[in-house]
């Protein structure tokens, strides 16, 4: 993501120079990621805050912004793929999980268009799963760790949370899911420490050692 992130952003700048300076717009675009991750977002969409923020930094109007997104998901977006490095066993496990009638979310953080999220899906070569739902800007209003990514996405599945399972690499982000009562798990594989971060996992290991654990019964 410390590579993703800023290419991202300086692509998608470049596509919205005719509008505004690229320079400053990179600089309101992480802002506004900054903001969505602060969990300011309030009741309105993460996307609702970005729209309010290129309009008053920059004076960019939304259809104006989309369009240069979509432009840059058309001609830019495939070039970032090798910045995203697919992991041989995460298609068998997800697999593994609807094989026992599981539901799969895809939690993950909320910060880029669902357009972005479903090409680093196809990168990763799980884009042809049926996950539901799949976290995104568009229809979020927080992100993690906040309470409220966690309370509208167990809102969505109709669960409680003793009923779910939050699997993730991040020891803040990810594992604050146990603040609110869903059992978490810790791949520890590209495991990310944040400091303050004193969330236990009920269970952590590699991504063999959890598809062991997972298809063992079936």
């Amino acid at each position: 993501m410390q590579q993703f992130v800023p290419a991202y952003l300086h692509r998608l700048a470049g596509r919205l120079a005719d509008y505004a300076d690229p320079q400053r717009t990179v600089g309101t675009l992480h802002a506004a990621v900054m903001n969505m991750l602060d969990g300011t977002a309030g009741e309105c969409s993460l996307e609702g805050l970005l729209r309010t923020m290129l309009a008053e930094q920059l004076q960019l109007d939304w259809p104006d912004y989309q369009a240069g997104l979509a432009a840059f998901c058309r001609e830019d977006l495939d070039e970032l793929r090798p910045l995203v490095k697919p992991h041989p066993l995460a298609r068998t496990l997800v697999e593994c999980c609807l094989a026992r009638g599981w539901r799969v979310a895809l939690a993950t953080n909320p910060i880029f268009p669902l357009a972005v999220i479903e090409a680093r899906l196809t990168w990763g070569g799980l884009g042809d799963l049926p996950f539901h739902p799949v976290t995104s800007y568009e229809t979020c209003r927080h992100c993690k760790p906040h309470v409220g990514f966690f309370t509208d996405l167990l809102t969505e599945l109709d669960l409680e949370p003793p009923a779910c399972l939050m699997v993730g690499n991040d020891t803040l982000h990810d594992l604050a899911a146990a603040r609110y009562g869903l059992p978490t798990c810790l791949l520890t594989t590209w495991r990310i420490d944040r400091p303050g971060s004193r969330f236990p996992a009920d269970w952590e290991g590699e991504h063999h050692a959890l598809l062991e654990l997972l298809c063992a019964e079936l």
